[in-house]
């Protein structure tokens, strides 16, 4: 019962990106050709709110679910990380069509063949972890 609240939130989280059509293969398509506002308004919409929310936990000095203030650090050649990780990411996104949060969704939907992603996505991360060290930070 304690881990209710996660699910409820996952079951909401399932439900906005299907009637929002963010797990349409197609919607997803025709923002990768440039055709459709659609995916860029979600998207945009979500950075939008990312950085409200993220400018009101610095303003309000928010705190984590242990107490503790959330801090902010700027890291030296980020942008680097960013550039790579966000190639890798979209790069991924483009061959499966999904991205991380809605594949759990299509696999919920009864789209199996998303279990190939998931375990791809899972032997991914783990061969990051194994190889982190050895990769510039």
């Amino acid at each position: 019962m304690k881990f209710i609240k996660y699910i409820l939130t996952g079951i909401l989280f399932g439900i906005v990106m299907s009637k929002s059509e963010a797990v349409s293969w197609y919607r997803i398509q025709e923002m990768f050709r440039f055709q459709s506002f659609h995916m860029f308004g979600i998207i945009g919409t979500a950075v939008l709110s990312g950085i409200f929310f993220t400018w009101l936990i610095k303003v309000l000095k928010g705190k984590d679910i242990y107490g503790h203030q959330i801090q902010f650090t700027d890291k030296e050649g980020a942008w680097k990380r960013y550039l790579y990780g966000g190639i890798i990411f979209g790069l991924g996104w483009a061959l499966t069509g999904a991205c991380p949060g809605p594949i759990f969704v299509l696999l919920g939907q009864g789209y199996m063949v998303m279990l190939v992603v998931i375990a791809g996505s899972l032997l991914g991360t783990y061969t990051y972890g194994v190889f982190k060290s050895k990769l510039p930070h």
